[in-house]
């Protein structure tokens, strides 16, 4: 890398100035740095406190309000399962005054409930949603928005009506690391995107939703008849409610469950919209447990330009059985350098493509005769003469602090936008075409076709 390339590439990082972070001097070798988080924590009154209630206290219910009472001020004062072990668990964690009931009306119906977090299967998440705005509730719903591409309107259209607070919940979105990978992208320093690839890789039986089934299920402890909605009426199956991410009648398998946080990180950092067009393959390879959606899932997307970037393609990849890719990361590819996002760091590096055509053993300079080899090496270095080829390659890393939580923040996020009417991150029109891109992956694989979306109609084509 010349003098000029290499000032161009870090005045352009050098402008991401995310958080009190600097950028080194030079873009040489491997450098790694970590973000200075700047505080903005302010006090909270009597008067700012807020109760929050939970509608579904699974895995993801249990895991939110503990990171929501993390933040200042949020007490968790009441709670809904329809399993009654779980309403005895958040007892024992949240106190015997915990308000607790199978009926989530109930909890919408009292004063003393300033928001909700619905942390449900999938199909319920559209119609507590309506509900939860239509009393007047700030509302928390986990990804994906909805069950159905049919369903996301009309979560939008509450809101709107209402005038709700309501934010989706995929963490990343608020996460520091998104932030400054965001500030990255829109300094240019990247050159022109031309790829994205993405994936997230589990190996763990709990990762393929192989949860624990309490040995006291049965129809006496478990509300079924409710539980069940507006989905197929089927005979009493634990697995079905306990395991219900395996089921297309419930959840929303590996689209609906990781892809959709993928989606969500890429579209914050481009302000995208979403894709064009969608195919998706995979298959049943593993877990034949008695699931019906796939553990291995591959995805191509096709985003159209905007303004905010050009068109490019997008491959994702979800699969159950290899633990060896680390979790999960995004990668941004462009003409100037590559940017990695991962969960607790962002790492840009330098691979711009060479300004000359170049010749090696693979060229057909080899095959010239000896007087017209000799004229093109003249030829060669004068037009590209070697300080201005400019390929050498550097990295810089940004991490999170130790013990920074996105989900935290992303709770604080929420909480600010109750107490003082700020901007949620990820409000129902972000949230709904995130979830859509997912919920169109598992359109195309068992449908067998490609998929076509307005991603600012929000509509299927």
């Amino acid at each position: 890398m010349n003098q000029n390339q290499r000032r161009s590439f870090i005045k352009k990082l050098s402008g991401t100035a995310l958080l009190s972070a600097t950028v080194p001097t030079l873009l040489m070798g491997e450098e790694r740095q970590q973000i200075t988080l700047k505080s903005n924590q302010k006090q909270i009154g009597p008067n700012d406190n807020i109760q929050m209630a939970v509608i579904g206290m699974g895995i993801q219910g249990f895991n939110d309000i503990a990171a929501a009472v993390k933040n200042p001020g949020v007490k968790m004062v009441a709670a809904c399962d329809l399993y009654d072990g779980r309403l005895k668990r958040a007892k024992e964690l949240y106190g015997n005054d915990l308000f607790t009931t199978r009926n989530y009306k109930e909890i919408l119906e009292r004063s003393d409930v300033d928001g909700v977090i619905i942390a449900t299967s999938d199909h319920w998440h559209d119609r507590i949603s309506i509900d939860a705005m239509a009393k007047g509730k700030a509302v928390y719903c986990e990804k994906p928005m909805v069950h159905h591409l049919d369903e996301g309107l009309a979560v939008i259209e509450a809101q709107a009506k209402q005038q709700s607070v309501f934010q989706v919940g995929s963490q990343g979105v608020s996460s520091i690391i998104s932030q400054k990978a965001k500030e990255i992208y829109e300094s240019g320093a990247l050159g022109q995107l031309v790829l994205v690839e993405t994936f997230n890789d589990r190996q763990s039986a709990q990762g393929a939703w192989q949860y624990s089934i309490p040995l006291d299920a049965s129809e006496k402890t478990i509300d079924w008849k409710t539980y069940l909605g507006d989905a197929p009426k089927v005979p009493f199956d634990p697995k079905r409610f306990f395991r219900w991410r395996n089921y297309q009648d419930y959840g929303t398998g590996v689209a609906g469950d990781l892809f959709v946080h993928l989606f969500s990180r890429l579209h914050y950092v481009l302000s995208s919209n979403g894709p064009s067009k969608i195919y998706t393959t995979g298959g049943l390879r593993y877990w034949k447990d008695g699931r019906d959606v796939p553990d291995v899932m591959i995805g191509c997307y096709d985003y159209p330009e905007t303004p905010q970037h050009p068109a490019f393609n997008l491959q994702v990849r979800v699969n159950f059985v290899d633990g060896g890719g680390g979790g999960g990361m995004v990668k941004f590819v462009g003409s100037e350098g590559t940017m990695t996002v991962g969960g607790n760091s962002v790492s840009v590096t330098r691979n711009k493509m060479p300004n000359n055509p170049g010749y090696d053993g693979w060229d057909s300079f080899y095959t010239f005769d000896e007087k017209n080899r000799a004229d093109y090496e003249k030829w060669y270095n004068e037009k590209y003469p070697p300080e201005a080829v400019g390929t050498s390659n550097g990295s810089t890393e940004f991490r999170a602090p130790r013990g920074y939580s996105d989900h935290v923040v992303h709770f604080g996020n929420f909480m600010d936008a109750i107490r003082n009417g700020t901007k949620v991150v990820e409000d129902a029109p972000f949230g709904f075409r995130a979830g859509a891109a997912a919920l169109a992956a598992n359109s195309s694989y068992f449908e067998k076709k490609v998929i076509n979306w307005d991603p600012n109609a929000m509509k299927l084509i």
